[in-house]
């Protein structure tokens, strides 16, 4: 069975021109210091709190006419093996599917491409490959290759999709960035999103790991370079 550990029901923002439904599966197998779902990452599952997989059909089946889209976050989606099954009969009652991955699972998401299903992807770029195991505090062996497959396959894979990273002093520089952007070169979309204090795997974080305005503007002129579609969220 999908563990679901958190519903949004109505979301303009996370699926561009779509109005969406959110949901936040549990388990993650990066531990990203500022990673604001903490709950769904480093703590146990608690069945008291999520929501069945029957409970969220019946959501949608209710908002049919009125959502358009599901987008499917975590946590990592792909680290669910029940996954796939919940994702066709959604797509069954007619609405659009938008997956949100870290993009560890190269030929996981491949398949799940290759199903039709999808209809949006949205993978976070963390940092430049050869930073990524600090940057995550991961042990995955090649990930920094993985990462690349995975762009690859999003890249040409023919569906609407696009790459962020969210920036935090202490790990990203406009150095980063540029590596980031060679890593991505030629894609469709890219979002820079800054970093918000408030529930992190790492509570020493805080305003101070923020970017200003202006340093974020440098970091999308710095992207550019690589990618036409580059915006602020």
């Amino acid at each position: 069975m999908l563990k679901i550990g958190g519903l949004e029901k109505a979301s303009l923002l996370d699926y561009p021109g779509k109005i969406s439904a959110i949901i936040f599966t549990h388990g993650c197998n990066l531990r990203c210091p500022y990673c604001h779902n903490p709950e769904l990452v480093i703590e146990k599952f608690n069945e008291e709190r999520s929501f069945s997989e029957e409970y969220v059909l019946n959501f949608l089946e209710s908002r049919k006419g009125k959502l358009d889209a599901l987008v499917i976050t975590g946590g990592e989606p792909l680290v669910q093996s029940d996954l796939l099954p919940f994702i066709k009969k959604v797509k069954d009652m007619g609405f659009l599917i938008k997956l949100d991955s870290n993009g560890t699972f190269p030929d996981k998401l491949n398949d799940f491409i290759k199903t039709g299903l999808i209809d949006y992807v949205a993978m976070d770029v963390k940092s430049p490959k050869t930073e990524y195991k600090y940057a995550t505090n991961s042990m995955i062996s090649g990930i920094g290759e993985k990462i690349e497959k995975s762009i690859k396959i999003i890249m040409n894979s023919g569906l609407d999709y696009e790459f962020r990273t969210t920036y935090v002093k202490s790990l990203h520089s406009l150095e980063s960035a540029d590596e980031i952007g060679k890593m991505i070169k030629g894609a469709k979309n890219y979002y820079i999103q800054n970093f918000r204090p408030g529930k992190t795997i790492d509570p020493t974080l805080t305003r101070e790991n923020s970017f200003t305005t202006r340093e974020l503007e440098q970091i999308k002129e710095v992207i550019e370079k690589y990618v036409k579609n580059v915006q602020i969220r």
